[in-house]
């Protein structure tokens, strides 16, 4: 996926488009990832769509539920939501720092076999 340190540095406009495809990977996840929030809040839940919608996704951005649950399944849901939420959410800083990361990596490298 990523060149070796041998390989020639990305011109400015194929990592730009690298940089797009983490982004858009990283909001195709968060859309997956706040249908199951909004699914999980609706279903077990019994919130209607638009409040799941809501729970789900202050959940998912770690600003903490808005509805108190009353049954047993959906608070066990949502606990287990909320720390998959913190996990994505450490995932998701990875794979958009990843580009960048490589890049400064790739071109040291390239200076210390260049001097």
């Amino acid at each position: 996926m990523y060149e070796t340190r041998k390989q020639h540095l990305l011109t400015r406009a194929q990592f730009a488009k690298r940089v797009f495809w983490h982004l858009l990977f990283v909001i195709g996840c968060a859309v997956i990832s706040l249908a199951i929030g909004i699914l999980g809040y609706h279903f077990l839940g019994a919130l209607p769509w638009i409040d799941a919608l809501l729970d789900a996704s202050m959940i998912l951005s770690g600003m903490g539920p808005v509805d108190p649950l009353k049954s047993d399944a959906a608070k066990v849901f949502a606990s287990l939501y909320a720390l998959y939420s913190g996990l994505f959410f450490i995932g998701v800083i990875a794979v958009l720092v990843v580009p960048f990361v490589h890049r400064i990596m790739h071109k040291i490298h390239i200076d210390e076999e260049g001097t």
